[in-house]
């Protein structure tokens, strides 16, 4: 793998401290950053958002639109942390062990309305992002090329969310 790809797509470094080797995307630098903004939380937010990448209707940072959906939706994210088509490849020097690793990220929003989070959404909401959790989890998990399927709720600034829509 060249030093410059290296700093490009996704791949896997191996810690010759403690024998494990730990997932690296560099490519994610390159993402829209809605996050953590240092103002004092709303409880009033809107149900919908002209800015928001993840809103019906509008527009992602890909250039792509989103349906007006109304209901629980999932789309192939835009910034994933794996691309399906990162080339294999191995970079070997000095200290620096790095293999390519390839996979699939998912974006689910939980609801249409912008100021919802789930434990504020009616159980039938939650049981649809349930729903579409289990049907994510059984389609990826029965491809040969996936070795494991993680499901996350995305949320909160602290931990690195790059946009406040509910979604994981």
């Amino acid at each position: 793998m060249a030093e410059d790809r290296l700093n490009q797509v996704p791949h896997r470094r191996y810690n010759i401290l403690t024998g494990e080797w730990v997932l690296v995307s560099p490519h994610r630098t390159k993402r829209p950053w809605q996050g953590k903004q240092e103002k004092l939380p709303t409880l009033d937010k809107p149900s919908y958002d002209k800015e928001c990448y993840l809103c019906p209707g509008n527009h992602r940072a890909s250039g792509q639109t989103n349906p007006d959906y109304k209901d629980v939706f999932s789309f192939a994210n835009d910034f994933s942390a794996l691309l399906p088509d990162t080339p294999k490849e191995v970079y070997n020097e000095g200290l620096l062990l790095g293999k390519s690793e390839t996979g699939i990220c998912k974006v689910v929003c939980f609801s249409p309305d912008h100021s919802l989070t789930l434990p504020l959404m009616e159980v039938t909401a939650i049981e649809k992002v349930v729903s579409l959790w289990q049907k994510e989890y059984t389609e990826l998990g029965a491809r040969t090329d996936i070795g494991h399927v993680q499901i996350f709720e995305n949320k909160g600034t602290i931990m690195g969310c790059s946009n406040p829509h509910p979604h994981g």
